[in-house]
């Protein structure tokens, strides 16, 4: 440890017994995007013990410009896995855990179970919701982070403080919000916003979330472009449907299938009501004579003239080509089943 975490433990603000701190520590981040795998290169090189990476997705090249853990090597993989490969060769001495699935309703509660501090790292408002409602329930610190254009902003949410539902009373309309897809992003902003995170995380597992001087709820807002930098502050609401009433219904949902709409990019994911192991070669063995088929341990992509399909061992499936749900269930039961 001596060696490794040197010109950490030095530091006044860590120290020996910060750096045993944050080895006997457990961090989830949700999200393995552009904030996420800055999250997760940082918190790994600090030497947070245990890191639980969880992500749906899989690497695509126009990832490569903003995701700062994956190459083109790793085009096609489960993004969960290609992180956890680099982390590990990174920092061999630390637990990595890559989790390949899409956190809802479900199953958010079981793998978020026991960890010290949740890491935002997602692109859709809907998923933070959920979040929050867990680790306010739970009492669970977590940092809420995005960044989109030039600009960026972040807020921890701490046990009995201001949570996300006092910021954002309510969900944004569908399309009211701008996604990387129609605005863009500059790499730099998501770097500079993942560190900013990570630099919370480091401190709340240090014990410092109780110190108002250095670690607080305000909103932060960075624009990179224009050097600009605003703290606001966010108290709590006493009539928050969250923090304040317990009302938990992000997570109190009587959903099934879960239908989500995929942050401008023209595909529908399909999360089925009962999650299963799927053989994918198998699957991919019989749509062979229908299309194009690749297929690893982690994920089958299919391809025709009508669609493009990725679908993961638990049977969730990515639909391109379409913004319509009815037209993705179709295709769903057609090539996949029910």
């Amino acid at each position: 440890m001596q060696s490794r975490y040197s010109r950490q433990v030095i530091l006044q603000n860590i120290g020996k017994e910060g750096q045993e701190k944050l080895l006997n520590s457990s961090v989830a981040i949700v999200g393995c995007g552009a904030l996420g795998t800055v999250a997760a290169n940082n918190l790994a090189r600090a030497g947070v013990g245990k890191i639980l990476i969880i992500d749906r997705d899989f690497v695509e090249l126009n990832n490569l410009q903003r995701q700062m853990l994956f190459d083109e090597n790793d085009v096609g993989a489960p993004k969960a896995v290609a992180a956890a490969e680099k982390i590990a060769s990174i920092n061999s001495d630390i637990e990595v855990h890559p989790i390949i699935k899409d956190i809802n309703y479900t199953n958010i509660e079981e793998i978020l179970d026991g960890v010290d501090l949740v890491i935002d790292g997602t692109d859709n408002i809907q998923t933070r919701m959920l979040i929050n409602d867990v680790c306010v329930k739970n009492r669970i610190p977590w940092i809420y982070t995005g960044a989109i254009g030039t600009s960026g902003m972040s807020m921890n949410i701490l046990p009995d403080k201001a949570c996300i539902r006092c910021l954002y009373p309510g969900i944004p309309k569908a399309g009211s919000l701008p996604t990387c897809d129609t605005m863009g992003v500059l790499n730099t902003i998501t770097v500079i916003m993942g560190s900013i995170e990570t630099t919370e995380a480091i401190k709340i597992l240090l014990g410092f979330y109780d110190d108002i001087e250095s670690t607080n709820s305000n909103l932060l807002v960075y624009d990179t472009w224009n050097h600009s930098f605003d703290s606001i502050i966010v108290k709590k609401n006493e009539k928050c449907e969250c923090c304040a009433k317990q009302n938990y219904e992000f997570i109190d949902s009587d959903e099934q299938e879960i239908i989500t709409s995929l942050c401008g990019r023209n595909a529908i994911q399909i999360t089925p009501a009962d999650p299963m192991e799927l053989s994918l070669k198998s699957i991919g063995e019989k749509l062979e004579k229908l299309g194009t088929v690749k297929c690893s341990d982690f994920i089958m992509l299919f391809k025709n003239d009508e669609t493009e399909i990725s679908l993961f061992r638990d049977g969730r499936a990515i639909i391109k080509g379409t913004d319509d749900e009815m037209v993705a269930r179709t295709i769903y039961a057609r090539y996949i089943g029910t």
